[in-house]
């Protein structure tokens, strides 16, 4: 039986928010693939390397990972259901031999020691209930000065394209289900630079890099607000509140779709070598 101590956000990736995912699995992978070249680059992954991916999703990054991982392997763990459902059937598509996935919360899941070269994420890490906690395990994970590398975003706010944009859109719509709500608050839980690094007490070489990406949202206005409404089925919009939507992501259309500039941190840290006791040093780029 699988432990879970996050409840709430195991309740909203196997509800609406993770089905909604595993149906629209392209276009979140799509989305998001601009954050990929600067994940993997703190990542630096080598060929022989065993990576873990926290909040792996449909796993995206994780065959990304197991392909820089070529003569190792990776594992994605996540806590919803769904989600690994679709990354299994990706997987066997592809013809991704060397990947593994499991159901299970890496707060509290126990990893084998020293058992993983690199820790990744793409995000995933904003969902903990006890972000300390749960890098602690993850740090136990890792063999000493093993590397970890995520992304999550940085604060949001009206110079921020993709924030701006979403704000406008819980403006105009009436208020988003108790799923959505619960990944909207995780998804600012590590957007202040100061607490990444009291998080990550245990680490060394810890670094905070500010990271910019654009997000793809649709092909245009019109297709990408169908996108966002999707998010709440069943939800009925005036035919005046949709032309509005529609009018505020109009701005942002371009021959490649709609695309939102995204401001991101980049963090990376290495566990602790078995000779290096000190608290990590933290420094903002």
């Amino acid at each position: 039986m699988t432990r879970i101590t996050n409840s709430v956000q195991a309740q909203a990736w196997n509800g609406t928010v993770g089905t909604h995912w595993a149906t629209h699995q392209e276009r979140y992978d799509a989305m998001l693939s601009g954050v990929n070249d600067a994940l993997f680059a703190g990542a630096a992954i080598a060929a022989g390397d065993r990576v873990l991916d926290i909040g792996c999703g449909a796993g995206a990054t994780t065959r990304i990972a197991a392909r820089l991982a070529a003569s190792g392997h990776a594992v994605g763990i996540d806590i919803s259901a769904p989600l690994l459902d679709r990354a299994r059937a990706i997987t066997t598509t592809e013809g991704v031999t060397n990947v593994a996935y499991e159901l299970a919360d890496a707060q509290i899941h126990p990893f084998p020691p020293a058992g993983y070269d690199v820790v990744i994420s793409r995000g995933g890490v904003m969902f903990f209930a006890d972000h300390a906690a749960a890098f602690r395990n993850l740090a136990g994970a890792l063999r000493p000065g093993g590397r970890l590398a995520f992304v999550c975003p940085r604060p949001a706010g009206p110079d921020v394209e993709e924030s701006r944009a979403l704000s406008l859109f819980g403006e105009l719509l009436e208020g988003p289900d108790a799923g959505t709500v619960a990944a909207q608050v995780a998804m600012a839980s590590l957007s202040d630079p100061a607490r990444i690094p009291e998080v990550l007490r245990g680490y060394d070489d810890v670094t905070v890099t500010p990271v910019e990406t654009e997000t793809v949202w649709g092909r245009d206005a019109a297709d990408a607000v169908d996108f966002i409404l999707s998010r709440a089925p069943g939800r009925t919009v005036a035919a005046d509140t949709r032309a509005a939507l529609e009018d505020s992501l109009r701005p942002y259309e371009t021959d490649r779709g709609v695309r939102l500039r995204a401001a991101l941190w980049l963090v990376t840290a290495r566990a602790t070598t078995k000779d290096a006791a000190r608290r990590p040093t933290p420094r903002q780029q």
